[in-house]
């Protein structure tokens, strides 16, 4: 599979070989022992994957319902009359995707897929960059690109990425993307990172977003037993980062169910909330229900985090 596809992740290797994540981890590591693959947080790659990226057809198929559920979350965000810019990615392609249904929406992108997915929202008008194309990824890189960007103001911009640390920020495996999306951050106003759990933690060559020009992350709930992603998460919000977590698929065993007006969502959270200097609550994780009651339930839960 990772031959095929360049890249998978434990959870979808669990899924297809029908047996825990625990097995398949301890499988992955006597494979990398044998140098058949290199062991990625959340999955594997090929050898020397830290300086080699996936193209795009090996991107597609990994964690497709993470990405759909931080896109359904992400275009939440978006409102009535915004200029935008997305930058390029599989992830970013999914929030194009919703984006056709925002009127007076502008789009401004370097993508290719996230044109493609806009050009028939009457609604929306899409401004591509210049730039030379990139073929693995379908996105315009280079000093084309990075020109036509200068001078352009937005609210936002949505940027997805190979790694995301708290230590870094956003990373990319290859260098012509780095400095785009670059360009990119420096006409928004705000930063939105969407980011699968499996990209917690990694780290690639090549800075695009430090952590301190992050406005916002959205992201899936990592498994149970991923305490390093929890604990980036947390990071992440010590360093003024608001993280918003996509809950699973109401149809999913142990599901919610749907809040009302939108797909299923749930806090995601955790202990050790940082204080301010003025004693208030700093950034902290969040949710689209961040703005209800917490429920006992989700009290219980925290007073267990914390015995642990």
């Amino acid at each position: 599979m990772v031959r095929a596809n360049g890249a998978v992740s434990l959870r979808e290797l669990a899924r297809v070989v029908q047996t825990s994540e625990v097995t398949v981890r301890r499988d992955v590591r006597a494979l990398e022992a044998e140098g058949l693959l290199d062991r990625r947080h959340g999955g594997a790659v090929l050898p020397g994957g830290f300086t080699r990226e996936s193209g795009f057809p090996q991107k597609s198929h990994l964690s497709t319902a993470e990405k759909t559920a931080i896109a359904d979350l992400a275009a939440g965000l978006v409102g009535e009359g915004e200029a935008i810019v997305v930058g390029a990615g599989t992830t970013t392609q999914e929030l194009a995707r919703r984006l056709a249904r925002v009127p007076g929406l502008t789009v401004v992108t370097n993508s290719l897929l996230v044109a493609q997915a806009l050009a028939h929202a009457n609604r929306v008008e899409v401004v591509m960059t210049g730039g030379t194309l990139r073929g693995s990824n379908y996105a315009l890189v280079g000093s084309g690109a990075e020109q036509s960007l200068q001078g352009l103001r937005v609210s936002r911009a949505f940027l997805s990425g190979s790694g995301l640390t708290a230590e870094r920020g956003l990373s990319t495996s290859n260098m012509l993307s780095a400095s785009v999306d670059r360009a990119l951050v420096h006409a928004a106003a705000e930063v939105v990172v969407l980011a699968d759990h499996t990209k917690l933690g990694s780290d690639t060559m090549f800075q695009t977003v430090p952590t301190e020009l992050i406005t916002r992350l959205v992201t899936d709930e990592p498994p149970l037993h991923d305490e390093r992603a929890a604990a980036e998460l947390q990071s992440l919000a010590d360093q003024g980062v608001e993280v918003t977590v996509a809950g699973p698929d109401a149809d999913a065993p142990g599901g919610d169910g749907p809040p009302q007006g939108g797909r299923p969502r749930r806090d995601m959270p955790l202990p050790g909330q940082r204080r301010t200097q003025n004693g208030g609550l700093g950034p902290q994780l969040r949710s689209a229900s961040a703005l209800t009651d917490v429920s006992g339930e989700q009290r219980a839960r925290v007073a267990d985090l914390r015995r642990r």
